[in-house]
């Protein structure tokens, strides 16, 4: 691969900010849906939930008054 040195006008024009940027929207984006998700299982009644390696959780919360 055959590479050039950029002039100083071509550096000044790269905005690394742009992906910055990006990344950040969307590991907010990420974490909003799973503290979504987890949320609703949480607040659920009844309620199951199975994750890879043979793990289960189950619960089921009943009305205390």
């Amino acid at each position: 691969m055959n590479g050039r040195e950029l002039t100083l006008i071509e550096r000044q024009k790269i905005c690394p900010g742009e992906a910055m940027a990006l990344t950040a929207v969307m590991a907010v984006l990420a974490i909003s849906i799973v503290a979504v998700v987890v949320y609703r299982l949480l607040k659920s009644s009844k309620g199951t939930a199975k994750v890879p390696g043979g793990w289960s959780f189950t619960w089921n919360i009943g009305r205390l008054a």
